[in-house]
């Protein structure tokens, strides 16, 4: 037995909220009370670890992220910068250290943040004239690629938009270097496919990063490829980072076909959701809304109708598995939801089970539907930092709507479970800048102002990490054994630099763990 003593232990149970030890066996929390209780009732010989007074939370949980992305972009050209310049500089600097012919893979580029907006494939060519370039915006809805990316991909003038995506062209009807939404796949579909073994070894490096951060689960959304690599580093006892892996929409027969239901596996690795698009996103304008951006007459894009969600929904649930649906704009929201509405009508009659539906992202809501997740018991599976990070493209493309975007507390106060993550690589999946943005509705540097971007919709310090915690263990099926330290827990927890509940609400931005454990494992140390 292990027990932690000395500290200051927010447990996230109501019925003991805070204790200065713990005991934990075979991974699980045993014990929780004071000091002298736990020392006394540990039999002789169980190990101690004195926690000096810090602060230790339960291990944060990342709802919705893309495992693989993340960590192969770890290897990335970093393109989330304040200018298009340094973007562009970034770029030439790896082209002078690559190989001929080699290709340029980089991700983070905003073009609402820069003046010139969007990139071009000659801008790219100019410092790449040898290499293929091909970079991911940071939505992941759109992308940037030069002239020798374009040839090798096989796009020319002549190549038809596909059905579900854009070939932007300039005035001369040729592509001009930008692709939206489905026309990603031209590209990504001849990029250089990494081994499983590089994309498990990808996956081991970031499981650090991720730990460093105080994430000790996540819930992943990438392809199969994901799937495998994460096997195969569980097979090799060297996956420590807790997975609920997403089933691609294409991927459903296949899944249904071998039995899988949302649930399936183990503590470290198991199924959740089946992963559909029922839109695309705010930085591109391809988020499906009830009424066209402000100053156009475009509405976005609505990729599932009802009918198909429902199509797609029945197999899924008359196998067990729940659906995770990405709808972004409020049209978007309001046709899930109204999917959902039958799908349970359909549970019902049908006496299957009521799965544990989400929708990801609800970036902007009609009003009407916010009752109707909790009525509905679907879970708003959300990313606050996208909020501080798109509060300026949001006033510019919803306007006055805003006030309906990243409604965290109004969905809360309606009884919504919320499951908070980062989208990473989107976003940087550091949990206590989410935190920060919802208790704040602030940037790092303090903008919009004093009181936040919609102050209404902040939350507090405890229903942010609930969303972290208990939230996202639910949307897992997990609640009994993740998001707490209780008996019977899991023992994943962080040991902070310092209380978030005494700091000063801008201060989370340098909260950080010092020591991350999992399992019972101190699976990361800091330097002291």
């Amino acid at each position: 037995m292990l027990i932690l003593y000395n500290g200051r232990i927010a447990t996230n149970d109501p019925r003991q909220p805070q204790v200065t030890a713990l005991g934990i066996e075979h991974g699980r929390v045993v014990m929780v009370g004071a000091d002298q209780e736990l020392l006394a009732e540990a039999r002789s010989g169980a190990r101690t670890f004195d926690l000096r007074q810090r602060t230790v939370w339960p291990g944060l949980i990342d709802a919705h992220l893309h495992l693989d992305h993340y960590a192969m972009g770890l290897q990335r050209v970093a393109c989330e910068t304040g200018t298009q310049a340094e973007c562009l500089r970034r770029v030439a600097e790896r082209v002078r250290s690559a190989r001929p012919g080699e290709w340029i893979l980089g991700h983070g580029w905003n073009h609402n943040a820069w003046p010139e907006g969007y990139g071009t494939a000659a801008l790219l060519d100019a410092i790449s004239p040898r290499n293929p370039v091909y970079l991911t915006a940071k939505s992941l809805h759109a992308g940037w690629a030069n002239s020798l990316a374009f040839q090798a991909a096989k796009i020319t003038a002549a190549t038809p938009d596909p059905a579900d995506g854009v070939i932007q062209r300039d005035s001369q009807s040729q592509p001009d270097g930008i692709l939206l939404e489905g026309a990603m796949e031209l590209v990504n579909r001849i990029l250089p496919v990494p081994s499983t073994e590089e994309i498990a070894e990808a996956i081991f490096r970031a499981q650090t990063n991720l730990w460093q951060m105080g994430i000790t689960s996540v819930h992943d959304y990438d392809q199969r490829r994901c799937f495998v690599a994460l096997q195969q580093l569980h097979e090799d006892d060297r996956l420590r980072l807790r997975v609920v892996k997403g089933i691609p929409r294409a991927d459903l027969p296949h899944a249904t076909g071998l039995g899988l239901r949302s649930g399936f596996g183990d503590d470290l690795l198991r199924i959740g959701a089946v992963k559909l698009f029922s839109d695309g996103a705010l930085g591109p304008q391809t988020a499906a809304m009830l009424e066209p951006y402000e100053g156009s007459s475009d509405s976005g894009v609505l990729l599932l109708d009802v009918e198909e969600i429902i199509e797609i929904g029945l197999m899924a649930a008359a196998n067990g598995l729940a659906l995770a649906t990405h709808a972004i704009g409020d049209r978007a929201n309001h046709t899930v939801l109204n999917a959902y509405t039958r799908l349970r009508e359909i549970e019902r009659d049908q006496n299957l089970p009521r799965l544990r539906h989400r929708i990801e992202h609800v970036q902007i809501i009609d009003p009407a539907d916010a009752p109707r997740f909790a009525r509905l018991n679907v879970i708003a599976s959300m990313q606050p930092v996208h909020a501080t990070s798109d509060m300026l493209a949001a006033n510019q493309h919803w306007g006055r709507r805003s006030a309906n975007a990243y409604a965290w507390k109004t969905l809360l106060d309606q009884g919504t479970i919320l499951a908070f993550g980062s989208d990473a690589p989107v976003e940087i999946p550091n949990p206590f800048w989410g935190i920060h943005a919802a208790v704040t509705r602030q940037r790092a540097d303090g903008s919009p102002g004093p009181e936040g971007w919609y102050p209404e919709q902040r939350l507090s310090l405890n229903q942010s990490l609930s969303a972290y915690t208990i939230g996202a263990a639910c949307a897992a099926g997990m609640e009994d054994r993740l998001g707490r330290l209780a008996p019977g827990y899991l023992a994943d927890l962080i040991l902070l630099n310092q209380d978030p509940f005494t700091v000063a609400p801008q201060d989370l931005l340098n909260t950080h763990p010092t020591a991350t454990m999992v399992a019972g494992e101190w699976v990361w140390q800091g330097a002291e």
